[in-house]
């Protein structure tokens, strides 16, 4: 019997997308896009299903045991509607993994009671004035007589006018020191409506459906246990929440390329030009491998992440903050590329191809918010002394679980994640405990890899002299440029650890096992840092077009799990 929870499940649940007569198809999707509405048949379809359950922790009565299970599930949705993916579910996880990390008993109650009556949580971190500089936020929770008094204004919330609760980033004591500002659980079904005012929701290029509001507190009292954690702390669990949303949203955003992909698969099959279909031009076919090869790229380093939250909790600062700086890059690339296959077909806003303009647009938040990609450079920057002398010059391995993607997870730590990993870096010490087990190839894609491997371990030999000998001045925001590159090598260093030793990990396997990958992700690492310039070499590129398009037949998911898209249907779009 299926798994009523399981990602096939959910999969069978929203049916196929190409169906005009499906709630969630494309059409719909389309139709809602156009209107700027969420969809709510998919709301519907998703509440059916108890997705909000899966926000919730075991412990807590929820469903919520592996990071990197949620995201696949979550990719599903993605799949079919960024909105739907943000709108219904992502935003309530970025609200609940703070009072996951910091809030009391009492809190943690209350909100898994919220999420699993499939209501919806908000969060309001940031003010248009200051971006992602949080320690300069004005909103206010200042304490009175009787609480705290909320005055100010979140301009940008996902799901603000429908919320139960928000959790508000707020200053609860006057001043700009670092202890200044706590994060706030509000009960929104509770306020004096005369001391709170909404604003009109912002116009936005991408994730028209998703409700983004502004809100206005006058004067509005809410009670000093509404505090998560002690007061002052606000920040510090904002730091410690991020290492799980900067893994979990990028790593759902794959859904997103995904079906990029497969959407211009099957336009070009259905278009000919000179007499042969688009699919069986070598540049098309360059193109649609170069993207495969990104999607295991950005899978495999975001599923490592993610598995490492649980297994490695205090290095989590670094690995997902590497993971919020790589992935959502590549990603957009990934579809920009896609668009040059589509050609004008990419702008058109009717047929089968329609959704793709939608996808590319609904992508670009990847790289916004408290996920900003120069948000994982400064998380990591400061660091880059310590790993230098402790974790990447005595490097110890992670374990193996980290890398074998079945293997059982421990429960979320949230109360083990740090602010900083301490200077340990398993990921980089298996990067070179990995490179000593190779042995000595002598020839054949084996060889290549440990050639390709023993060029990291060397670059990470270089890196960690350069970190080792940066001043603190160059340890602040306001470092050089040649300080902030440092970090990007660490983060392809990561990148290229983790995809290396998750193909370790997958000795005969029929594909995963199989080196052409591997070194397909790394030639695209090399790619994205201007290392190396063309295509994947001929017979890897080879190997893996004819490895997409039989995931393409048999209507498979394009990342790491090959799993089953049960209900999709993979026949090429007529020409037009």
């Amino acid at each position: 019997m299926m798994n009523p929870h399981s990602e096939e499940t959910l999969e069978q649940h929203l049916g196929d997308p190409w169906d005009d007569t499906q709630p969630v198809g494309f059409s719909q999707v389309l139709a809602a896009d156009e209107r700027g509405e969420l969809l709510d048949a998919g709301e519907r379809l998703l509440d059916t299903f108890g997705l909000s359950a899966e926000f919730v922790p075991t412990s807590e009565g929820g469903r919520l045991a592996g990071l990197d299970r949620l995201i696949r599930l979550m990719r599903a949705v993605f799949r079919r509607d960024p909105c739907l993916g943000l709108g219904y579910g992502a935003s309530s996880l970025i609200a609940a993994v703070n009072v996951w990390t910091a809030g009391t008993p009492d809190q943690r109650r209350t909100v898994a009671d919220l999420l699993l009556r499939k209501r919806k949580l908000a969060c309001g971190y940031y003010e248009l004035a200051h971006g992602n500089d949080l320690a300069r936020a004005e909103f206010e929770a200042l304490p009175s007589s009787d609480g705290l008094r909320l005055n100010g204004t979140k301009q940008v919330i996902s799901n603000i006018h429908r919320a139960d609760a928000v959790v508000l980033f707020a200053r609860t004591q006057p001043g700009t020191g670092s202890r200044n500002h706590s994060q706030v659980l509000v009960d929104l079904t509770r306020l004096p409506r005369e001391r709170v005012t909404h604003l009109p929701r912002f116009r936005t290029v991408g994730m028209r459906g998703v409700p983004l509001g502004g809100v206005t507190f006058q004067d509005c009292p809410v009670p000093t246990e509404a505090i998560l954690g002690a007061s002052g702390q606000g920040l510090e669990t904002a730091i410690k929440s991020f290492q799980v949303t900067r893994v979990a949203l990028p790593g759902m955003f794959l859904g997103i390329v995904d079906t990029g992909l497969r959407t211009t698969i099957r336009t070009s099959l259905g278009r000919t030009v000179y007499g042969r279909a688009v699919t069986d031009l070598p540049q098309t076919r360059s193109v649609l491998a170069d993207t495969f090869a990104d999607l295991l790229l950005c899978d495999a380093f975001t599923t490592v992440a993610a598995r490492g939250v649980h297994l490695l909790p205090r290095e989590a600062s670094v690995t997902t903050a590497a993971v919020k700086f790589l992935v959502p890059r590549v990603l957009m690339d990934a579809m920009g590329r896609l668009s040059t296959v589509l050609g004008a077909r990419f702008y058109l806003r009717e047929g089968d191809a329609a959704v793709f303009q939608k996808l590319m647009r609904d992508l670009q938040p990847a790289g916004f918010g408290h996920l900003a990609r120069v948000a994982g450079q400064m998380t990591l920057l400061p660091q880059l002394p310590l790993l230098a002398r402790r974790g990447w010059a005595k490097p110890t391995p992670a374990p193996a679980e980290l890398f074998r993607l079945d293997a059982p997870l421990p429960a979320l730590p949230f109360e083990s994640l740090a602010l900083s990993g301490g200077g340990q870096d398993g990921l980089m010490g298996s990067l070179r405990d990995g490179l000593e087990s190779l042995g000595d190839a002598s020839s054949g894609p084996l060889r290549e890899v440990r050639q390709r491997m023993e060029a990291f371990a060397s670059e990470l030999e270089s890196l960690r002299v350069a970190a080792a000998a940066l001043p603190p001045r160059e340890l602040t925001a306001t470092a050089s440029p040649e300080s902030y590159d440092l970090t990007t090598r660490a983060i392809t260093l990561q990148a290229a650890s983790a995809c290396f030793n998750v193909w370790r990990q997958q000795a005969g396997a029929p594909f995963l096992g199989d080196p052409a990958w591997l070194l397909a992700a790394l030639h695209r690492l090399d790619v994205w840092r201007g290392r190396a310039q063309g295509p994947l070499p001929e017979a890897i590129r080879t190997r893996l077009f004819t490895e997409l398009m039989a995931r393409h037949e048999d209507v498979r998911a394009f990342d790491l799990s090959r799993s089953p898209l049960t209900g999709w249907r993979s026949s090429p779009a007529p020409d037009a």
